[in-house]
């Protein structure tokens, strides 16, 4: 046995709790002693067999003792035998490309496009399989919210954090955003086993998306596009003043109204391999399921792999000795064997 690992040391302060244990056996060593002089005098008290024998109750306070130590020591969970376990891990690269354009506050989802987008990408990422992850929101430009990541916690914390307020300038260049991915946020090394998972209206504003989804295309990228918004009538856009008044945002005096461009999210994942269209409209979005379906089945890349120290776990040895001990301390009797006279 070598390279003992406690997994949980913290638990050894625990052992704290040892001094208090035997104080509280002292002080009711003493509460008993005074109670028996309570009802007997004094001089009485040496002279009167007891029946109890402190010797095996201090045996009995031991052994109680050492089961809880046993215990603390295997809730730190000991571990020793270690041996090499090479993990291999495969996935694929996806980037959530979201739309946070002004139109995207249009509520004929409820609440409103965005904030259904959002909590579709969350429900998501509960069913993600070891893929590593990325975050860019777009309007009139494109940040970089979250580089491709498996730290699922902080890519939460960002998208949670987006709005329409996290790109300063408004519109909606789709081509641009994708542009922005295929240089900022992909690496050249390989051309397969990349998604992007692209959210908007479909609205664009002169940035080239569908040649901008051919250049993706001929890099190996995947574009699964989700179609949000009415497609017919579309629906109004409502802003909020400085004062707290909902009004409808205008263009030279005329109120906008916010429209599904399905024609166009169509021929862009039409220009990349095993592209797919998801037409939303007004209706739900289950992003887990379309990443079971169209993700998670796919061909994954061997992302990395790593060799570590696999110990067994040799905490039930230690709570089978306190178990053993607990036992015995039960089998003794406190009670003094009374010698029988025989005549």
């Amino acid at each position: 046995m070598s390279d003992i690992k406690l997994q949980h040391i913290t638990m050894l302060y625990l052992l704290w709790v040892i001094p208090f244990f035997i104080a509280a056996y002292v002080y009711a060593w003493q509460k008993r002693r005074k109670a028996l002089r309570m009802f007997i005098d004094a001089g009485l008290l040496d002279r009167i067999p007891i029946s109890v024998s402190h010797v095996k109750r201090i045996w009995k306070y031991n052994i109680v003792l050492l089961a809880l130590i046993f215990i603390i020591i295997a809730l730190t969970r000991p571990a020793w035998n270690p041996k090499p376990e090479t993990i291999e891990r495969s996935g694929r690269d996806v980037v959530f490309l979201v739309d946070v354009s002004k139109s995207m506050l249009a509520e004929d989802l409820v609440p409103n496009r965005l904030e259904r987008a959002k909590l579709a990408i969350l429900d998501c990422i509960e069913r993600l399989e070891g893929d590593r992850i990325g975050l860019v929101a777009f309007a009139g430009t494109a940040a970089v919210k979250c580089p491709l990541t498996l730290d699922y916690g902080f890519f939460r914390m960002m998208i949670n954090d987006i709005s329409t307020d996290s790109i300063a300038r408004g519109g909606t260049l789709i081509g641009d955003a994708l542009r922005r991915v295929m240089t900022d946020v992909f690496d050249n090394q390989v051309k397969e086993f990349k998604d992007i998972i692209l959210i908007t209206d479909g609205e664009d504003h002169d940035s080239f998306p569908v040649e901008a989804a051919q250049a993706a295309g001929e890099k190996g990228i995947r574009i699964i596009a989700i179609g949000l918004g009415d497609e017919d009538e579309g629906r109004r856009i409502p802003v909020t003043t400085k004062s707290g008044q909902k009004i409808f945002l205008k263009y030279n005096g005329q109120e906008i109204w916010s429209r599904l461009d399905a024609d166009t999210l169509r021929k862009m994942v039409n220009a990349t391999p095993g592209g797919k269209y998801l037409n939303v409209s007004t209706g739900t979005i289950d992003l887990g399921n379309v990443y079971t379906r169209l993700i998670a089945t796919a061909e994954k890349k061997k992302l990395e792999s790593e060799t570590i120290k696999r110990y067994e776990e040799k905490f039930q040895i230690f709570l089978g000795v306190a178990f053993v001990f607990l036992c015995i301390e039960m089998l003794i009797n406190e009670r003094k064997q009374v010698q029988k006279n025989i005549v």
